[in-house]
């Protein structure tokens, strides 16, 4: 039976009114915009819970409801400890960046930097934000696409445009406002889908299946591992990569990239967009925690239930066509011979004693599909149409289609929709607020009325869109979708960090030195990031240490030691 075919018609009504909804209700309520503030600040007046929201809806994308879940599949609890530097930079941008920027009432953040260092330090800044934002726009709508279109047997070309039309639609129209409203619209769905995911999975397992064994069984697997204290630069998920390495990409994203930066640009006063960045701060590592619990909660329910070797779906059907079919046919008898034994192992509940014996079968399941992987790669370097044996991004999907009740599956689609529009509206709007404010306006000579400047938003968002549709048309899966667009950020966010560091606490540094400082700081870490010489994580300490230590060297030598000590 197709997939597809499990969608039954409530599912059609929930998904499609939830989406309607949150375009009808966003392009309504904010259709009234007609000045630069309105459209870009949202009027300055939102309340610090609507930030809250909105600056954790713009992080929280598809991807990550789609990917979070089958990362816990796979390693556990351990990814957590990314987010563990966020309430740190939430403190830090409540107390240095947020009173700087609504004292110097600026539309972006990279309009503090002209004031402070030249206009060319302002632009690169700029056009670094928008090449690495840019990029994330197309992943952010790319990456339901691919999965759901994979799952359900959708066209991903139209999917792609029906995404990013949906967003196109409300964003041109209410600007700042817009997203603000939809993304506690889209935060309320995204509560709810998940915690019904998280109770819906409980229910299906075993009655004598508690709670308290659920943690049992997926603590024997070693799901359960949340801290990591090594110092291997080759484990990408430590306390420490969190704790330093987390807190500067966190600084960067939410203190410098502007599809965060305008979430609370926005707020009424500047205490309300510092209670909107506390909330973010104290709700996200719990939400995160959360939604990688109910990854380690779908991964106890294939303890029970049968699961795939691999669960990509386009995978088996094209393995069977190569000449390894008989080989993989061989792999998939041994997966399900392990299975059973599990489930033998289980099925009067879990019992201390069988941990060794269940950690056995699972080091011999893992070996089973490593194999698989192989094959599956092997096909893919001859296949015309690419095939991902990495199959991570596939489990939550796979789990939702085939095990919850029609009603149910609809409102987790609308989640995965949900949060891929509210990420990518987001970015579009502060990538265009970026592009009309520090390159047209910047460099335009004659005066224009405000009116012109609120048009050319629309028309900045509009070609934005359009781009990042063309960017999702042309991308391709990577080793996991939420690890690919930290690691763009990864690449640009140090450096960017560094420069507002810089304009911050080091006042002798000229604009000259920062300019040619940030170009050979990009110039290395997009070296070392292609080497692999680091962790990604750590390239946002390294290209922050980098810019702002080649910056004072060059203001050092080019400026008068007397100078520097009188300034």
């Amino acid at each position: 039976m197709e997939i597809a075919s499990k969608l039954y018609e409530i599912d059609w009504i929930i998904l499609s009114i939830t989406l309607l909804f949150i375009v009808v209700y966003g392009t309504y309520v904010t259709r009234k915009n007609s000045n630069v503030t309105d459209y870009i600040k949202g009027g300055n007046d939102t309340k610090w819970w609507t930030i809250g929201l909105s600056v954790m809806a713009t992080q929280a994308s598809a991807i990550t409801f789609l990917s979070t879940p089958g990362q816990a599949f796979h390693s556990g609890m351990g990814f957590v400890q990314f987010y563990f530097g966020l309430p740190i930079a939430m403190v830090i941008i409540c107390v240095v960046f947020i009173p700087i920027y609504h004292k110097l009432k600026v539309y972006t953040a990279y309009e503090f930097l002209e004031g402070r260092f030249d206009a060319k330090t302002r632009t690169l800044t700029a056009i670094l934000f928008l090449i690495q934002r840019g990029l994330a726009a197309g992943i952010t709508i790319f990456a339901p696409a691919i999965i759901l279109s994979a799952v359900l047997g959708w066209d991903l070309l139209t999917l792609n445009i029906i995404i990013g039309v949906l967003v196109i639609i409300y964003t041109v129209s209410g600007g700042t406002k817009a997203v603000n409203v939809t993304q506690k619209q889209q935060m309320i769905v995204i509560f709810l889908g998940m915690l019904v995911a998280f109770f819906m999975i409980f229910s299906q397992l075993p009655e004598e299946i508690t709670f308290t064994k659920v943690i049992e069984i997926a603590g024997a697997s070693g799901k359960m591992e949340v801290l990591d204290f090594s110092f291997d630069l080759n484990n990408r998920y430590t306390v420490w990569t969190g704790f330093i390495g987390g807190t500067f990409l966190m600084l960067s994203y939410f203190g410098t990239d502007q599809s965060q930066v305008q979430r609370y640009l926005s707020g009424k006063s500047v205490r309300e967009s510092q209670l909107g960045l506390i909330f973010n701060g104290l709700l996200k590592v719990p939400m995160q925690f959360f939604i990688l619990l109910v990854g380690v909660m779908v991964f106890v329910f294939y303890q029970f239930n049968s699961a795939p070797l691999n669960f990509n779906p386009k995978v088996k059907d094209e393995v069977l066509k190569s000449k390894y079919a008989v080989t993989y046919q061989q792999l998939e008898s041994e997966h399900k011979a392990i299975e059973d034994a599990k489930k033998m192992l289980l099925k009067d509940g879990f019992q201390i004693e069988e941990k060794e014996q269940i950690q056995k079968l699972n080091t011999q399941d893992l070996a089973i599909k490593e194999s698989a992987r192989k094959i599956i790669d092997k096909i893919d370097e001859t296949s015309i149409e690419k095939i991902e044996s990495n199959d991570k991004d596939y489990v939550f999907i796979h789990f939702i289609l085939n095990n919850l009740p029609k009603g149910l599956i609809g409102l987790l689609l609308a989640v995965i929709l949900s949060a891929a529009m509210s990420s990518t509206a987001s970015e579009l709007n502060a990538l265009a607020s970026t592009t009309a404010m520090d390159l047209y306006k910047r460099n335009i000579t004659d005066n224009k009325s405000e009116e012109h400047f609120v048009k050319a938003s629309k028309w900045f968002t509009l070609g934005w869109g359009i781009l990042a549709i063309l960017v999702a048309c042309v991308a391709n899966l990577f080793d996991n979708l939420i690890q690919l667009v930290n690691i763009i950020g990864s690449i640009f966010y140090g450096n960017v960090l560094g420069i507002f560091l810089l304009a911050f606490f080091i006042k002798f540094i000229k604009g000259n030195a920062v300019f040619i400082a940030a170009l050979i700081t990009q110039i290395i870490i997009i070296l070392v990031w292609y080497l692999d010489w680091l962790p990604y994580l750590w390239l946002n300490l390294l290209g922050c240490a980098l810019v702002m230590t080649i910056a004072t060297l060059i203001q050092l030598a080019s400026s008068k030691p007397s100078k520097i000590l009188n300034e």
